[in-house]
């Protein structure tokens, strides 16, 4: 019964252009993920979906839109873990209610983080600057992209399980901290492998842990931090939302055709080599990360102290 519901649906929906709102910047990695893999959707049920960039307060201006757009399935949303787990618990009034306010369609992608050191340092592994930071409380900088922001707290998160002291400094975006690390400015710094490829590759900077749990294929000599740190884990996730009261035949119907993009081989291989994992789960199962991660980041901001803004 369900497959012939989902059936007419993909009959009569899309019937035109449908919104994909991008809450973050032209060629950050939640809009290049909308860009991929909507083409794909678009180009199986035959209509476009136009990508629409609304960047700001750390997600909530381009979720708000999502939020108050007409339920019909033709305004969709890119989210992420940062706006969908971690904004409800740093701001003292967000804009939106994730599980109260969205539909979620599927999860596209999970990442991981790199630490990264200044390579003047003497810090050859994470057990090194652990040490280090123990011994010396507050000699350590350490860059991340904004004020409590996921990176901010994967900071936080070392400190709490470890006990560690670092001076943290936030920046907006990844090209300044690039240049105040390669400089010496700044000691450590954590951010997408992506943003710091080059200049590891290059020397200008040294890699010495992922915040994934375990190795991945991309770096298998590159540890995990749960390594010198048993159960740090601070991966990121990206995957779409709806309106919560788009009809339910149409989220299913997504859900089928997202996950089929992301099993492309184009896609996939695309996807692997900028250092993202590609699951294809259900409606279901992206609520409940939702759910879970959202507790997990409620405990962390209490952990640590930290007031939110």
């Amino acid at each position: 019964m369900l497959g012939m519901t989902v059936s007419a649906f993909a009959q009569t929906y899309p019937v035109k252009t449908v919104r994909v709102i991008a809450p973050v910047g032209v060629g950050d990695t939640g809009d290049i993920l909308a860009r991929v893999i909507t083409q794909k959707v678009g180009e199986r049920l035959g209509r476009q979906f136009v990508v629409d960039n609304r960047p700001g307060a750390a997600g909530q201006l381009g979720l708000e839109l999502a939020a108050r757009a007409v339920p019909d399935g033709y305004t969709i949303s890119m989210g992420q873990g940062t706006s969908l787990a971690i904004v409800p618990h740093t701001y003292k009034a967000p804009r939106y209610e994730p599980l109260r306010d969205f539909a979620p369609i599927a999860v596209v992608a999970t990442s991981y983080s790199v630490f990264v050191v200044h390579p003047g340092t003497p810090f050859k592994s994470m057990r090194d600057v652990i040490t280090f930071a123990r011994a010396n409380p507050n000699k350590l900088t350490a860059a991340s992209g904004s004020e409590l922001g996921f990176q901010h707290l994967s900071f936080e998160l070392l400190r709490v399980q470890t006990g560690v002291r670092l001076v943290h400094v936030a920046y907006k975006g990844s090209a300044a901290i690039v240049s105040d690390l390669i400089s010496g400015q700044i000691d450590v710094s954590m951010s997408s492998y992506t943003a710091f490829a080059p200049h590891i590759r290059s020397g200008r900077m040294r890699m010495l842990a992922i915040t994934n749990p375990t190795r991945v294929a991309l770096l298998p000599n590159t540890p995990a931090m749960a390594e010198t740190v048993p159960g740090y884990d601070m991966r990121g996730w990206y995957g779409f939302v709806a309106p919560a009261a788009v009809p339910r035949e149409i989220i299913t119907l997504l859900n089928a055709e997202i996950n089929r993009a992301t099993s492309l081989p184009d896609v996939r291989d695309k996807l692997v080599q900028a250092g993202l994992d590609i699951p294809s789960e259900s409606t279901e199962y992206f609520t409940d990360l939702i759910r879970r991660e959202s507790a997990k980041f409620a405990k962390l901001v209490k952990d640590a102290g930290l007031t939110p803004q």
